[in-house]
């Protein structure tokens, strides 16, 4: 366990958060007041309370069906709306000044949103959030890892509508048997229109996921990534690179990618040098949030306040924030450490 000094240093430390999910990073609260709103249409509780005991998953497939069931809870635009801004709030919450979200508009789109609908609702609500709190969102937009009409649907949406949120392109969803591969043109597309390329590989996959995501899909970060650790040769070519991977050490012992804390792959990464982030990927539904994954990354690495301080700033040159704001919240971490830490920072 890491000390009181230390806790206390993560929750007033600036930060970025770059693999936190829409609809997952919902708090039991949020969850519930949309449950209500359809009790007797969903298996969701209207009691945050229960709807804890809800995230209690068996494997990586059931989380999965889990997550879509909350995300029927998104019909209307207010309910959107009511997400979107409730997440960045919690984000802020936690000293997070910037934070790419993924979104996965087909999840929307199929239940019956317009592409344009679903642009501006969730625009308003990240300038709003900005405006309330300071917090700065931008967005992953994420193929739900399925070929064909869902794929092409986000890529039209991504580049019809091009929000100005809107920095990268995604992949998520089940990755055992769906290669990364097969979505080369759609990350072609969007790369040439000036997006980022951030897929999901290597989570419950092994190695060779991540290799497809960088050789064929142009990954400029990788979402988890965590079973690099397998292959010499790979956590080289991150390394040499710079091709970061975002990690979420208790989404992968929740999910069952890793056995437990103890075993997570993390401190190899370091060691091998690979540039890592920390995260929290889909917080409530983990019972965690972006605070305590930076406290098990202190203790799975050992590190102190000049430590932690580093991961922050790991997380905002690994960013798609633009120039000027990465200087000014690298800046606001350096005060931050220096009037707080009880370490020299040189």
């Amino acid at each position: 366990m890491i000390s009181p000094r230390l806790t206390r240093f993560i929750a007033g430390l600036p930060k970025a958060e770059l693999h936190v999910h829409h609809i997952g990073a919902a708090s039991p609260h949020i969850v519930a007041e949309l449950a209500a709103r359809y009790e007797g249409t969903t298996p969701v509780p209207a009691d945050p309370a229960e709807v804890a005991a809800f995230y209690d998953f068996r494997d990586f497939a059931h989380f999965l069906q889990v997550y879509l069931q909350v995300v029927d809870l998104v019909r209307t635009s207010e309910d959107l709306w009511t997400l979107t801004y409730g997440v960045g709030g919690d984000l802020a919450a936690q000293q997070v000044r910037y934070a790419e979200l993924t979104v996965t508009p087909h999840s929307q789109l199929v239940r019956g949103f317009a592409p344009q609908e679903f642009c501006e609702v969730i625009e308003d609500a990240r300038r709003r959030v900005e405006a309330d709190f300071g917090t700065v969102l931008r967005w992953c937009f994420d193929i739900p890892g399925i070929p064909g009409p869902p794929a092409d649907q986000t890529l039209a949406v991504a580049l019809g509508q091009r929000p100005d949120g809107l920095v990268s392109l995604g992949l998520g969803g089940p990755e055992t048997g769906v290669p990364r591969s097969q979505f080369a043109p759609h990350f072609a597309a969007a790369r040439a229109a000036g997006l980022h390329s951030v897929p999901h590989a290597g989570e419950v996959t092994d190695a060779d996921y991540v290799w497809q995501a960088v050789r064929d899909l142009g990954a400029e970060r990788i979402a988890h990534g965590i079973h690099s650790v397998g292959d010499p040769a790979l956590l080289e070519h991150l390394a040499e690179h710079n091709i970061t991977l975002e990690v979420c050490p208790t989404s992968n012992v929740c999910t069952g990618a890793v056995p437990s804390l103890a075993e997570h792959p993390l401190p190899a990464l370091v060691a091998a040098g690979v540039p890592v982030t920390v995260n929290s990927d889909d917080p409530p539904m983990f019972g965690t949030d972006l605070n305590r994954e930076y406290a098990v990354a202190a203790e799975l690495l050992s590190l102190d306040e000049k430590g932690v301080a580093g991961l922050a700033r790991a997380a905002v040159e690994a960013s798609f924030l633009g120039a000027d704001g990465k200087s000014a919240l690298l800046a606001e971490i350096d005060a931050y450490a220096a009037q707080n830490s009880s370490a020299p920072l040189t």
